[in-house]
């Protein structure tokens, strides 16, 4: 098949574009610049965000996966939340209207999403079939989609991907996360009741290749374990696997200091169940969140 990718060199775009190639297929990705962190044998195409984008330069395309937009792991003031609405709902427009202006079209969009779809929630089991919660990200994803979605007016198909908290070497959610916890100053946020969802990085990658390949997926996919876990239990399983004890709970209103209106985002609970993906077959590689982390930090 032939791909395009979008956000090919983030965390989650780099193994997907090596997995992508190893298993045969041709690979295309859009960015400012041609990337060193890749394979060379994926083409670049530019695209400036600033400008209309063309996928005239592109060879005939099977599949879309597009993963590009501002980071939401950092503080959000006004122009962040500015900035990454624009990458992410604007972004995905214009390539739903750039695919609408090619005389072969492909026959599938996975566009990222996020399980911050689903808001706080408290101990609710969340699936696809869930509503969408309330605040900045719910509302973010909501638009996000449904620009995604636009696709579909094009006889494509359309599967949001609502990607939860990815563990994975050298980026993600651990990032920021290993190095307190490594100097023994990792303790839970509050209460620690709070559902978070997470995945693999190697799990999400083959979610999102199983998304694009699989005729049968429509609509949206929770890219998620099937294992969520409290925060109180992802703090002592990281803290366990660094060989460190935990210290008190940071409290709500000091992470408020450092990473505005986010911090509510980090406190919400997401009890989420990726059932669609379990209903097409799809094989989870690490269910456990143990062995997860054993698998990314070693040890």
């Amino acid at each position: 098949m032939n791909y395009l990718v979008t956000g090919a060199t983030g965390f989650i775009g780099r193994p997907l574009v090596e997995e992508l190639l190893r298993r045969g297929h041709s690979v295309n990705y859009l960015a400012r610049s041609r990337s060193q962190l890749l394979d060379s044998r994926a083409a670049f195409h530019l695209w400036n965000p600033t400008e209309d984008l063309s996928l005239s330069s592109v060879p005939r395309l099977d599949a879309i996966i597009h993963l590009a937009g501002e980071p939401v792991a950092q503080r959000w003031t006004e122009e962040v939340k500015r900035r990454i609405y624009e990458s992410r709902v604007e972004g995905t427009r214009q390539v739903v209207a750039a695919v609408g202006r090619l005389q072969h079209r492909p026959s599938v969009l996975v566009s990222a999403s996020a399980t911050g779809y689903y808001g706080d929630r408290g101990d609710e089991i969340l699936t696809e079939a869930s509503s969408a919660g309330t605040g900045f990200l719910a509302d973010l994803c909501v638009q996000w989609e449904r620009e995604a979605s636009r696709a579909r007016e094009q006889g494509i198909r359309v599967v949001p991907l609502r990607i939860s908290a990815v563990l994975g070497a050298g980026g993600g959610a651990l990032k920021k996360m290993v190095p307190p916890f490594r100097m023994g100053l990792g303790g839970r946020l509050g209460s620690g009741r709070q559902w978070m969802s997470w995945i693999h990085l190697r799990d999400m990658v083959r979610l999102l290749i199983f998304a694009a390949e699989n005729e049968s997926i429509t609509g949206p996919m929770n890219g998620s374990s099937p294992k969520p876990v409290t925060n109180a239990e992802f703090t002592k399983a990281l803290a366990r696997q660094v060989h460190r004890s935990t210290m008190l709970p940071a409290p709500k209103f000091a992470l408020r200091i450092v990473l505005g209106e986010m911090v509510d985002f980090l406190f919400s609970s997401e009890r989420v169940i990726p059932d669609a993906a379990q209903r097409a077959g799809f094989s989870f590689e690490h269910h456990s969140l143990e062995g997860a982390l054993r698998n990314v930090l070693g040890g």
